[in-house]
């Protein structure tokens, strides 16, 4: 099988760290040895100046980009946006995507088994924070050698990291691309994601997140939480389009409680399928850090308070910014990423920002291919020139 501008079969590599000194997280708690997935794209230039740090959203993983297998028929999940000619351009940069701490796709997390007692960690694993997982980044990064990042470069969850790096870790990178995200999660987001964890928690197959010896997974109650959030993912206009009222494989209502309408068979169909892919647990630590998320506060163990978005930024006018929100993102509007843009302003940054006229929702950033390979490319082919890559 050939896939034309494809990276083509991409292998997931492995590093593992804090085998003898535990890492430390923001809550205080310590974890180790941690794994990460990674996948990589492209080639690491001679001066080790090219590379490309891609972060993922909520349920994300290392595969961004081509296929697994010469069988695989679907690839990595920003495909689009990862590959020759593409505006990640592999015949140019050295792309890295790696799964987050945390997660279920080869990172540790708490489906891993904890080497203390010899079963799954379950809720035993400690509540990780969007600078933890950053801070894991980082050790990746100085694992294949890399002093700076051309660019950091994420949507939603992988915006905040974005964000995070540019904050916490400016001397790292050289420019960041944070897309229809927030360097604050408000009440609504945070809202939301009570929802998705309450209906794992009313699973009884849950068990108190003790459910990897059964037999039976909380699937009911994950597949609710991913129903909650595909609909924020979309916009009013977009369902309306792609679902409007039409029945599903029938011509009249059936007066019963059958799924009769296309949008609740959609809504089934991603709750189902997600639970096939993903682990409950993982869904409510990665869900609770982006809730913790608030930039404008300072993290546990810094010195004094940070109580400005703008004081977050303090340390970035040397990174290069674009930010990216769409007009019809209702879980991560557009006020959020102004809100981004005016502390970074005022922090002195060098900031570029699009607001982009979409009917997509939240969604857009993977879904408006042309748009987003317009936008990207043409940032990343100045930030190469100007750096001599």
């Amino acid at each position: 099988m050939t896939h034309d501008h494809s990276v083509g079969i991409v292998e997931t590599q492995t590093f593992t760290f804090a085998q003898e000194t535990p890492f430390v997280l923001e809550s205080g708690a310590t974890l180790g040895p941690i794994t990460l997935a990674y996948q990589t794209y492209g080639q690491l230039n001679a001066d080790r100046s090219n590379a490309v740090l891609i972060l993922h959203a909520l349920s994300g993983g290392a595969h961004a980009a081509g296929y697994r297998s010469v069988e695989d028929t679907k690839p990595g999940w920003w495909d689009t946006a990862i590959g020759p000619g593409k505006a990640f351009d592999t015949n140019r940069f050295f792309v890295i995507c790696s799964n987050i701490i945390g997660s279920c796709y080869g990172s540790t997390g708490p489906a891993s088994v904890n080497p203390a007692t010899g079963k799954p960690y379950g809720l035993t694993f400690p509540v990780v924070t969007i600078g933890d997982m950053v801070r894991g980044q980082e050790r990746l990064i100085d694992h294949l050698g890399i002093e700076r990042l051309l660019c950091v470069v994420g949507g939603s969850m992988g915006g905040m990291q974005a964000l995070e790096w540019a904050a916490h870790h400016p001397e790292r990178i050289r420019a960041a691309i944070p897309l229809a995200t927030t360097a604050r999660s408000n009440a609504m987001q945070i809202a939301l994601s009570e929802v998705g964890r309450q209906a794992i928690y009313a699973d009884p197959a849950w068990g108190g997140g003790d459910y990897y010896a059964s037999d039976r997974r909380p699937d009911a109650g994950l597949a609710v939480a991913r129903m909650i959030a595909h609909i924020t993912y979309l916009s009013e206009e977009a369902m309306h389009r792609k679902f409007g009222r039409r029945l599903q494989d029938r011509e009249q209502f059936g007066y019963q409680f059958r799924t009769e309408f296309e949008v609740e068979s959609y809504l089934r169909h991603q709750g189902l399928s997600f639970t096939q892919r993903f682990d409950a647990n993982s869904y409510l630590f990665i869900t609770k850090a982006m809730d913790y998320f608030d930039l404008s506060q300072s993290p546990a163990g810094s010195n004094g308070p940070v109580n400005s978005l703008a004081a977050a930024f303090a340390r970035s006018q040397h990174v290069k910014f674009l930010v990216v929100s769409f007009t019809s993102d209702w879980l991560y509007p557009s006020h959020q990423s102004k809100e981004i843009v005016s502390a970074l302003t005022a922090a002195g940054a060098d900031v570029s920002y699009l607001d982009i006229e979409s009917s997509a929702g939240h969604d857009a950033f993977l879904v408006e291919v042309d748009t987003m390979t317009r936008l990207l490319g043409s940032f990343m082919d100045r930030l190469a020139r100007e750096e001599g890559i």
